[in-house]
């Protein structure tokens, strides 16, 4: 889990960077860049210390680079803002593909369900696409507070019900079959 949240934290550093100076200086322009320098630091120092780079790390710089680049040129923070709906609706789009969740899950439940974790998997598909969505109309608004706690709260809180949910129902559907099985 700490894997995770060590994942999250440094896909969404260049936004955390930019809300963080922005909501300290009001200054979108020191913010953008700051948040565009963070991006290329981090990139850099993963290079230095011989980190294996994923295509999702540069996919997240060019974003910042590209967004960046609109915000410096507009001086509007909501493209910077939008940086992970985009990330929200790629990874929902690669959660599409029948079965992805079948190679994080234990034996137990690829042995005896795994057609209700090919279904949880479009279900996450489906989650990070409203996610997505939500989090591009509350950056739409300009709001960063509210923006802010979407992005902590309200989608946060969404992925922890969901995983939670998750967890207990894939518990019951497999406890259900094994007593099943038991018994016959």
């Amino acid at each position: 889990m700490k894997d995770v949240f060590a994942r999250l934290a440094s896909d969404l550093l260049s936004v955390i960077i930019f809300l963080a100076v922005y909501l300290v200086t009001d200054n979108v322009i020191l913010a953008t860049a700051v948040a565009i320098a963070g991006a290329f630091a981090q990139v850099i120092y993963a290079r230095l210390k011989g980190q294996p780079l994923h295509y999702m790390t540069y996919a997240s710089l060019a974003l910042v680079v590209v967004l960046g680049g609109i915000t410096l040129l507009t001086n509007d923070p909501r493209f910077m803002l939008a940086k992970p709906s985009i990330a929200h609706f790629a990874i929902g789009a690669i959660m599409l593909k029948r079965g992805w969740m079948l190679r994080y899950m234990p034996p137990a439940i690829v042995e005896t369900v795994p057609e209700y974790v090919t279904i949880a998997g479009y279900a996450w598909a489906a989650l990070m696409f409203v996610i997505g969505a939500g989090m591009l109309a509350v950056a739409a608004t300009g709001d960063l507070k509210l923006w802010a706690f979407y992005l902590m709260v309200v989608a946060g809180g969404a992925k922890i019900l969901a995983f939670a949910v998750q967890y207990f129902v894939l518990r019951l559907i497999v406890t259900n079959r094994r007593r099943a099985a038991a018994r016959a």
